[in-house]
């Protein structure tokens, strides 16, 4: 079959594309993979766009829908997103990570009409006499999405991060609705997995930045421990946990995670393993990606040693991000102790591991771990001189306190954090898999080590991090050694 799409003329401030490009392409192809926007009528047809085409739609039964892949949000609890109509469903796909957008789009719009953003643009129309003809398109880049002509269904786009829709309804070439997204002063909900640290710490402040672009009433939905750091320091921002949101006060909804198998880029306009963990939040968001770090608010803010002190934290949810260099903590503690500091270990746990492989406190170092809150984290933070720890929840809360953050880490590129002039990576050996789409990070596997497992090369990205590097990024700090500052 020979397939010629067309660019059709832009009905506002569009051009007429004068390429034609000719396709040679299967129905079976066809059908499966260029899907764009989804419809859903009464009368049990699935009708998809073509990209490239939007003006072309292809009806069929609803039972051929191809799977959409499985998205996994939350690389620590492999949740997945919250299932709209629009993605079905898998039996096998785990909880998931956000709460769902209310059923029904929660603005009405004529003649029984309603549509919101809640779960990407969505419009339902009543079924009735006269057949409806629906047109989304992006104010910003000026394409015509999706259009369609039916007698009533529902209607929702594939994209679910942020985007400037415009919905046009009409019915006998008479207009009957036209809307342009416009989120000032109504209500919006941008949601986090909870059990993260560092990745919402990361993401917060595009929420923001969001909130101050659009002028909207926003509210953040996350784990209670956050909430606390937060709450404070933005009163004009409504805080919620996942139990409190209703989803059908909101005008538009975002999700906001790192979605590994989004292939099609539905839950992220692009992968976050090649712009960095947090700046993927301004990328879902349509907001400037230039990192910055939240205000955090507590209530007890004094000093809790009176000495100069170093903070570190050895600790982390898997194997690939330990420092793996055997000698490499105690002779840290040690350098830092002769420089005359107080090293403070402020992990959750002392020890940490699975089966034959725990990982424990260094030698010689403070020991307030624990079940601690957050506040009180960030209190030794704050004031300690400054901070070594591994790509995880701390560095990022490090970061927002302002302290020099020392980082080492192996597995990520050091593009994936914050920015830091005390960024330690072993180019010289293996290095970041996490941000390579080509391998999937495995959250179950606390061994997980995806080019070199069962190895000699196994971890040595960190393991070939050798002590006196770490020293030498030390002395970099200003005010290094005590003294120095004082």
């Amino acid at each position: 079959m020979s397939f010629v799409p067309t660019i059709p003329e832009q009905p506002r401030g569009g051009t007429r594309q004068g390429l034609v490009t000719r396709l040679s392409i299967s129905l079976t192809f066809l059908f499966t993979f260029l899907s764009s926007f989804s419809l859903f009528s009464g009368q049990g047809f699935f009708v998809n766009a073509i990209t490239v085409a939007p003006a072309i739609a292809l009806k069929r039964p609803s039972v051929h829908l191809p799977e959409q892949p499985n998205v996994i949000v939350d690389r620590s609890t492999g949740a997945a997103p919250a299932k709209s109509e629009a993605v079905s469903s898998n039996a096998d796909a785990p909880k998931s990570a956000y709460p769902a957008a209310a059923k029904l789009p929660t603005q009405v719009g004529p003649k029984g009409l309603r549509f919101d953003f809640n779960d990407g643009a969505r419009i339902v129309c009543p079924h009735g006499e006269q057949p409806w003809k629906v047109r989304i398109r992006d104010l910003d880049t000026g394409n015509v999405l999706f259009e369609t002509e039916f007698a009533g269904g529902y209607v929702n786009s594939s994209k679910r991060y942020y985007i400037r829709f415009g919905i046009e309804v009409s019915q006998q070439g008479e207009s009957l609705f036209d809307h342009e997204y416009s989120a000032k002063d109504r209500a919006v909900l941008i949601q986090f997995p909870v059990g993260t640290l560092g990745d919402t710490m990361g993401w917060f402040p595009y929420a923001v930045k969001f909130k101050d672009r659009h002028g909207c009433k926003l509210s953040c939905a996350m784990g209670a421990p956050l909430i606390e750091l937060f709450r404070d320091a933005y009163p004009d921002i409504e805080f919620i946990t996942h139990e409190e949101v209703k989803p059908e006060r909101y005008y538009a909804t975002y999700s906001v995670g790192l979605f590994f198998d989004d292939k099609d880029c539905v839950y992220q306009p692009t992968d976050f393993r090649h712009v960095g963990l947090h700046r993927t939040a301004g990328y879902i968001l349509g907001v400037d990606p230039t990192e910055q770090p939240p205000r955090i608010a507590i209530k007890d803010d004094t000093r809790p040693i009176a000495e100069p002190y170093v903070c570190i934290a050895v600790q982390s949810t898997t194997q690939s991000k330990y420092w793996n260099n055997p000698h490499g903590w105690r002779e840290i503690v040690n350098f830092l102790k002769a420089a005359g500091y107080r090293v403070v270990c402020i992990d959750q746990k002392a020890t940490h591991g699975t089966q034959l492989i725990w990982n424990h406190i260094p030698n010689g170092a403070e020991d307030e771990t624990g079940d601690k809150p957050l506040a009180e984290r960030f209190r030794y933070l704050k004031h300690a001189d400054f901070f070594i720890g591994l790509s995880s929840g701390l560095s990022w809360l490090a970061w927002a306190s302002g302290t020099p953050v020392v980082m080492i880490s192996g597995f990520t590129h050091p593009t994936n954090e914050f920015e830091t002039p005390y960024r330690i990576v072993n180019f010289h050996a293996c290095n970041s898999c996490w941000n390579d789409p080509r391998v999937r990070f495995d959250h179950k596997d606390f061994l997980w080590c995806p080019r070199h497992a069962n190895s000699p090369r196994q971890f040595e990205c960190t393991r070939l991090i050798t002590a006196d590097h770490v020293k030498q990024i030390i002395q970099r700090i200003p005010g290094f050694p005590v003294g120095g500052k004082m």
